[in-house]
């Protein structure tokens, strides 16, 4: 490979051209990444990530379709592949101008006939990822494992009723983890795509959730042992591959993390998609994640609401992007965490720009959201009504419940003194007209 070959010839950096027509995909219409909103400028609040599997593993196959994405970095052995691959990825994130990147191990290089030659493997790829981060500026947002892929972990990593194939996922974290430190990785992220169960008659659930407890339990201690300065995060899915997955959605995880004491350790990486086929809205678990002080990062995408099944798709809903920044600047941002495009291109987008034209598209869309939503929370109208919805639990018997003071006694007393309390209208569409209106 040349050392001057680009994969994305003819492709400038893109622009931020603020009057460009409907026809003009190749720029920034809304991104403006020094532009300061809220004492913050706009890349910082959004932090965008470009994901390594996706965009640059991707095939277009599907379970009914043979692959349709033909790029020019998979040429030679899978090594020489898997260095053309980097190269292209940074020519990417250079002329895209995002400054972050996530993948998981075995998206970097492929993966061996023994741990060690995989181990090996990676260590070369990476080496030279390292360079290109130094010569480029740009950084590793989080990396993971894949513990999901290889036929050994058909019946899960971390719960596998086998300890042989459970250790074999310890040693892959192990590895991963010094990767993350070699790389200056921000966070790490466990997404348990086989953790969970296919039938209930073979399952011993409360073994397999204590086995997936320690599991994490040993990441941590490694993770402090060698020094790793990152976020660890886990990213709840319902379902898919298994029929039920353990880390359900963001309660499910909470629940899981404070049950076994790791909710100090832990943070969440919300993934819209997979919130969606837990059968929530769009938003609900970062608003839940956020409420309890753990949204760690957001893996930035949407799905097909009448599909039941991840579609990874580019966010490009303006309502979802200002819901998801709304909550973000309201717990006054996601770093270490970012908003990295968890998505793919349709199968059907077979040119090279489609990449381009897909991450500027979801850019725009989230560089719009956070311009709504700081007007929301600056002009103050949705917060000083819900804050008016509330008033009564800022003094007298309110505050008392608010401080956890209040007895039921006290309760009692209250409505023998008031009697019965009156209807008051939740105002549900008057809230929703005046949130239209900054859309």
């Amino acid at each position: 490979m040349a050392a001057q070959e680009e994969f994305f010839a003819g492709i400038p950096k893109i622009p931020y051209l603020p009057g460009a027509g409907p026809g003009d995909v190749m720029c920034f219409k809304h991104y403006n990444a020094e532009e300061v909103l809220m004492g913050r400028k706009m890349e910082d609040w959004l932090r965008f990530s470009v994901c390594y599997w996706h965009s640059f593993c991707g095939t277009g196959a599907d379970p009914f379709g043979f692959q349709t994405l033909h790029r020019p970095w998979n040429k030679g052995t899978p090594m020489e592949s898997a260095k053309r691959r980097l190269c292209a990825a940074f020519e990417f994130f250079t002329k895209l101008g995002v400054k972050y990147y996530t993948f998981h191990d075995r998206d970097m290089a492929p993966e061996g006939s023994t741990l060690k030659e995989s181990n090996r493997n990676l260590d070369e790829v990476t080496d030279l990822a390292l360079q290109l981060q130094n010569q480029t500026g740009v950084k590793v947002l989080w990396v993971t494992c894949n513990l999901f892929a290889h036929p050994r972990y058909m019946n899960g990593a971390a719960t596998n009723p086998d300890c042989h194939v459970l250790a074999y996922a310890g040693a892959q974290v192990k590895k991963g983890l010094d990767i993350a430190k070699k790389l200056g990785a921000e966070n790490f992220v466990f997404w348990g795509g086989r953790e969970g169960f296919l039938s209930i008659h073979n399952t011993d659930v409360a073994t397999e959730l204590k086995h997936m407890a320690n599991f994490f339990k040993m990441a941590l201690e490694y993770k402090e042992k060698i020094g790793l300065k990152c976020q660890l995060l886990i990213e709840p899915k319902p379902k898919e591959p298994c029929k039920h997955q353990y880390d359900y959605d963001a309660m499910s995880v909470i629940g899981f993390l404070k049950h076994y004491g790791l909710e100090s350790h832990f943070k969440l990486n919300i993934e819209p998609n997979h919130t969606t086929l837990a059968g929530h809205s769009y938003e609900h678990d970062i608003v839940m994640a956020s409420a309890f002080g753990m949204l760690g990062s957001v893996d930035s995408n949407t799905g097909s609401p009448d599909l039941g099944w991840d579609t990874d798709q580019f966010p490009m809903d303006i309502r979802n992007t200002t819901l998801v920044m709304k909550t973000i600047i309201e717990q006054g941002g996601l770093q270490p965490g970012g908003l990295n495009f968890d998505a793919k291109v349709h199968r059907e987008s077979t040119d090279l720009e489609d990449l381009f034209i897909a991450h500027i598209g979801a850019m725009d869309a989230f560089a719009r959201g956070l311009r709504n939503a700081v007007r929301i929370i600056e002009d103050g109208i949705i917060t000083g009504m819900v804050k008016e919805r509330y008033s009564s639990f800022s003094h007298g018997l309110g505050q008392k419940v608010k401080d956890g003071s209040a007895t039921l006694e006290e309760m009692e007393a209250f409505i023998e003194q008031n009697g019965e309390p009156k209807v008051t209208s939740g105002k549900q569409e008057k809230y929703e007209s005046i949130f239209n209106h900054y859309i």
